[in-house]
């Protein structure tokens, strides 16, 4: 099936998953694990700087991933949507998805934009306590809140090019991006040549130049085409429809992490650079969990729309699969190198103290929620966002704040086995009402099979 755009998913119905999984998967591993890269760079020469701004970096994360579920949030809704339109084959609908939530991620950013300048103080205040801490993340995140323009127009175009299968673009787009990102990072944070020392504003400045390099990519073949005004608003509510579950999630896991860090600072500003340092580098090693959630939406969107569950079921299958091999390497590093790994950011005797009894515990959490993750990504992507809502929710508000909470009133040392704890009670839930939603498929299509029998005969 092609498409104007050059479309090509007829694989999606035909070959074998594994295959697709490795056609499609490895470019956005690749550009996934630059991103980890320069996330992890962009700490180290933070962390070269100042304790105080590789706090700030800490405090401003869960801004940054208000971005994330902004952006990609809704681009997982312009990506479902225009891979249910291809398989309806109807391309021209798809491409004014596309050109829709490009006017979406402006109007997003815009908003975002403007809530920032005035909330970031207040907001910092919450989870910081030193002078210096404070206004280093003021600057930092104002910078990179501001200068979101990039990371907003980049997010729901990767999702366009990834809705027909083309995973390259969006691979060279990010690695550019986190290229340029390493390589003005030091020349902007230490003053390189004539270019003035700008210490964590150097390093905001170096984030945002890198999304806007890997918007401007992306935006060959991305924008597409806005559709007439009085069509807009079904397009919006199909876009929102197959995406608010992602937002939400993602949402979430930014307002779990305020309340943490909140709960953390209780303790000392170490112990919130130490969760700060596991999520940058746990990114790292989820990879391919990530990749696999980012492949498997179009690719399962597509088969449901044709109503080819078991090849629906067989996707999850190796999806849990390959996902729980590569996610045992993440368990090593952070059970065995717990130090190691902190070093490589901080040499304060505090945050490694702190960090060596919490990094081995979050690691054995990295198996079970392999089942806590990929499983509400097939809910999203057959259109059921209230299971997949309902189980981000489970995750990371009913479960891991108030166990985390409660083993603080304890001790700092016990706070960390809220993790496993938490993706242990979410992935076995996730896994019973998957196995209920596959059941209750397999039967609606088997009923369907005999009524066509009865009428041939």
């Amino acid at each position: 099936m092609k498409s104007k755009a050059g479309t090509d998913t007829e694989f999606f119905r035909t070959e074998k998953i594994p295959k697709i999984l490795l056609q499609i998967a490895p470019p956005v591993m690749l550009a996934q694990l630059i991103q980890a890269m320069y996330n992890i760079v962009d700490s180290f020469f933070v962390g070269k700087y100042s304790e105080s701004a590789l706090t700030a970096l800490s405090v401003i994360y869960p801004l940054q991933l208000i971005i994330i579920a902004l952006a990609v949030g809704t681009g997982v809704g312009v990506n479902t949507y225009m891979a249910r339109l291809y398989a309806q084959k109807m391309p021209g609908q798809a491409e004014e998805t596309a050109g829709t939530g490009t006017l979406l991620a402006l109007g997003t950013w815009l908003i975002f934009a403007i809530f920032s300048i005035f909330c970031m103080r207040p907001y910092v205040l919450t989870s910081a306590n030193t002078p210096e801490a404070i206004e280093s993340a003021v600057i930092y995140g104002q910078i990179v809140c501001i200068g979101s323009i990039g990371a907003f127009l980049e997010g729901n175009w990767t999702k366009v090019h990834q809705s027909r299968g083309n995973m390259h673009r969006p691979m060279v787009a990010q690695t550019v991006g986190a290229l340029t990102n390493i390589v003005l990072d030091p020349i902007l944070i230490f003053g390189l040549g004539p270019v003035p020392e700008l210490g964590v504003a150097g390093a905001a400045y170096a984030t945002v130049c890198g999304q806007v390099a890997a918007a401007v990519i992306t935006s060959f073949g991305g924008v597409g085409r806005l559709p007439e005004r009085t069509k807009m608003p079904l397009y919006i509510k199909q876009i929102y429809w197959f995406g608010y579950a992602s937002i939400i999630m993602q949402a979430l896991f930014t307002v779990y992490i305020v309340i943490l860090n909140a709960i953390l600072a209780g303790f000392s500003d170490s112990a919130v650079t130490v969760l700060g340092l596991y999520y940058k580098m746990q990114t790292f090693f989820f990879i391919p969990l990530m990749g696999l959630q980012t492949c498997i939406v179009p690719v399962l969107s597509f088969n449901y729309a044709t109503k080819s569950y078991a090849r629906c079921r067989e996707i999850m299958r190796d999806s849990y699969g390959f996902s729980c091999v590569f996610m045992l390497v993440g368990v090593i590093c952070f059970v065995f190198f717990p130090v190691q790994l902190i070093q490589v950011f901080s040499k304060s005797s505090e945050v490694i103290a702190i960090g060596k009894n919490a990094f081995p515990i979050i690691g054995a959490s990295f198996i079970p929620a392999v089942f806590s993750l990929m499983t509400p990504v097939f809910f999203q992507a057959i259109g059921n966002g209230k299971i997949s809502l309902f189980l981000s929710v489970m995750r990371q508000i009913c479960c891991l704040i108030p166990i985390f909470w409660l083993l603080s009133l304890i001790d700092l040392r016990f706070t960390w086995f809220a993790f496993p704890i938490s993706e242990v009670l979410v992935g076995v839930t996730g896994i019973v009402l998957y196995y209920k939603e596959i059941k209750r498929d397999f039967d609606k299509g088997a009923t369907k099979h005999v009524k066509t029998q009865k009428i041939v005969s």
